[in-house]
């Protein structure tokens, strides 16, 4: 069950790279999994800021005309790296670090290129991105959390 969320706050990542670090620090800040050695920084209220922080500034400059394809490299690396890094830290405490790294890793690879996929789509049926763009954010957030509540 692990390694499926582990998958699941990856395809978070795809969605918003900063969203599953945020859900994971603010899952492990509030008790409710537990993490493993290296990863208990995650549960310190300094990284729950600092993330948090971080998903609030990409949720705003998503909406920013300017902003990148999330497709392109360094948007992409930065999705797999955050999936992978945050699947591993629901793993830490009772799986396999590195299968949670991986699973999570495939999840953001799924959540860039599907959620870019969706959120064209839905873009062209509203004729306008911005509700697309507000559905995603809500997608990821209430989809980070969830998944980070039944990792007990």
């Amino acid at each position: 069950m692990i390694y499926v969320l582990a998958l699941l706050i990856g395809v978070v990542a795809g969605l918003r790279a900063m969203m599953a670090p945020a859900a994971v620090s603010w899952g492990a800040y509030l008790g409710w999994f537990a993490v493993g050695g290296w990863a208990g920084f995650m549960g310190h209220w300094i990284a729950v800021a600092v993330f948090t922080v971080l998903a609030i500034v990409e949720l705003v400059t998503d909406q920013l005309p300017s902003t990148p394809s999330r497709k392109v490299p360094p948007q992409f690396g930065a999705r797999i790296i955050s999936g992978a890094f945050c699947g591993a830290v629901l793993a830490s405490a009772t799986g396999s670090l590195i299968v949670g790294l991986i699973a999570g890793a495939i999840g953001a690879v799924i959540g860039t290129l599907g959620g870019a996929e969706v959120r064209g789509r839905l873009a062209t049926s509203f004729g306008e991105d911005r509700p697309a763009a507000l559905i995603e954010d809500a997608v990821a957030i209430i989809g980070g959390f969830a998944i980070v509540a039944l990792a007990v």
